[in-house]
């Protein structure tokens, strides 16, 4: 019982690892502008430091660089991010630039960080 515990602890803790930061649950709408098509609207689903899950209606393909645009509590954000999975509506983008817009993005994901374990605390 107690190796398969830690087996579940090491996964997740690889899983974690392997995206490289933290998500948190953030739903919010999401303008998407692809290159060659008209705006496609969505939500979010979760965000880090380097990329959000969004879900969509309408395909966009993997690999595309798009702009996005969507708001977070700490200010509007209009940044450009690369298409890198889909699962049926949803995708997973990475942010490519650095810029002032990221560092609205990385302090909403302290914020929301702070606000997530303050629930989880309250639940134990």
């Amino acid at each position: 019982m107690e190796l398969n515990s830690q087996l579940e602890t090491s996964r997740a803790q690889d899983f974690v690892e392997s995206r490289g930061r933290p998500r948190y649950k953030l739903h919010v709408n999401v303008c998407i502008y692809p290159r060659n098509t008209s705006v496609v609207r969505g939500h979010t689903v979760d965000i880090s430091e380097t990329g959000i899950s969004v879900m969509l209606g309408v395909e966009v393909p993997v690999g595309e660089v798009v702009r996005l645009e969507f708001s977070v509590p700490m200010g509007d954000v209009e940044c450009h991010a690369m298409v890198r999975q889909r699962t049926a509506f949803r995708y997973g983008l990475q942010f490519v630039e650095s810029s002032a817009e990221l560092d609205v993005i990385r302090n909403t994901c302290g914020q929301l960080a702070m606000e997530q374990s303050l629930r989880e605390a309250r639940r134990s």
